[in-house]
Parts: C-alpha cells; sequence; structure tokens
C-alpha cells in the first residue's frame, strides 16, 4: 500500500509540475504579446508627435491649404484616442491618408518640397514608419505563438482552467493603401 501512495503521490507532484510550467509559459507569452503592443504604441506616440510639425512647416508655405492641415489634425485625434488594437488599425489609417493629403500639397509647392524641415520631417516619418512596421511585426508573431500555447493541448486546458487570465489578442492589422496594392489583371478582353 506505501508503494502504491508514493506511485499516485509522485504523478501528483509531475501533474503539478507540468501545470506550473505550463502556466508560466502561458504568462511569458502573454507578457510578450502586451509588451509588445507597448513597443507599437511607442512607435506610434513619435508618429502622433511628428503630426504638429509637419503641420508647422507646411502652415508656412500652403496656409490656405488649411482643409489639409485640419484633416490631419481630426485623424491625430481619432487616432491618440483609438481604444484597443481593433480600434487603432483603422485610425492609423486615417492618419496615413491624411499624411499622404499633406504629401499632396507639398507635391504643389516645389520651395515646400525642398525645404529642410520639411525633408527631416519626411525622413523621420518614414523611419517611424518603418519602426511602426517592425513592431507591428513582431507583435502579431507574439499574438500568434500565444494564441497557439493556449490552444493547442496542453496549454488549452491550463488556459480552460484559468479562464480570465488567458484571454486572446488580437492582431494588429493597418491596411495596404491603394497606390501599395498589387495591380489587378484582368483576363477578359477588352471589347470597346
Amino acid at each position: 500500500m506505501t508503494a502504491l501512495m508514493i506511485t499516485i503521490a509522485a504523478v501528483l507532484v509531475l501533474l503539478l509540475c507540468a501545470l506550473v510550467i505550463l502556466f508560466n509559459r502561458l504568462i511569458r507569452l502573454r507578457n510578450r504579446c502586451d509588451n509588445a503592443w507597448h513597443q507599437i504604441d511607442v512607435q506610434l506616440k513619435r508618429r502622433y508627435d511628428l503630426v504638429p510639425e509637419l503641420a508647422e512647416v507646411v502652415k508656412g508655405y500652403a496656409s490656405h491649404e488649411r482643409e489639409a492641415l485640419e484633416s490631419v489634425a481630426r485623424a491625430r485625434t481619432r487616432a491618440v484616442e483609438a481604444a484597443g488594437v481593433s480600434a487603432q488599425g483603422p485610425a492609423e489609417d486615417r492618419l496615413t491618408g491624411a499624411i499622404a493629403g499633406v504629401y499632396a500639397v507639398a507635391e504643389r509647392y516645389p520651395d515646400l518640397k525642398a525645404n529642410k524641415d520639411f525633408l527631416k520631417f519626411q525622413r523621420e516619418l518614414s523611419s517611424t514608419e518603418t519602426d511602426i512596421a517592425g513592431a507591428r511585426k513582431y507583435y502579431n508573431g507574439a499574438v500568434m505563438y500565444y494564441d497557439n500555447a493556449r490552444m493547442s493541448f496542453p496549454g488549452n486546458i491550463v488556459a480552460r482552467l484559468f479562464r480570465g487570465t488567458f484571454t486572446g489578442r488580437e492582431y494588429f492589422e493597418i491596411s495596404v493603401p491603394a497606390d501599395r496594392e498589387a495591380p489587378s489583371a484582368s483576363l477578359e478582353p477588352d471589347v470597346s
């Protein structure tokens, strides 16, 4: 009887150790997702800080282009106020579109396009956009690993046991601007 009790105790200890190991793994992956989102947030805040600089530079050259500048200001405000990953993507899309509108305005002003502050802003914004893309890729990868661990066996058992602790995370998706989409090809002949 003692050997049976020791065996049962050993199995229970092993199961408890496995539970603790899986729990800790899910915690690490969840925290990696949260940290990755904070890294995106840092880059987005940097982008938001650049927008007023853009407005000031453009205002000096194209003060009568008020609509484009107001559009950027509104889009920036919406992006700053966006709550959660699902709301952030569309808000960022609107901000990107508004910034593109200001760049379109700049095309009409050769002096503005050659302005050192405007060129500096373009470089900083381009660098920030690259950083956002990298942070987004890392975040979405972290979400995928977390979801895989949370949904596959035996992690799904631990996730179910601690239901409120291991909730899913959303992917951060930003729309592809129309000028960066792959062109569509029609295989039907033109009959005009």
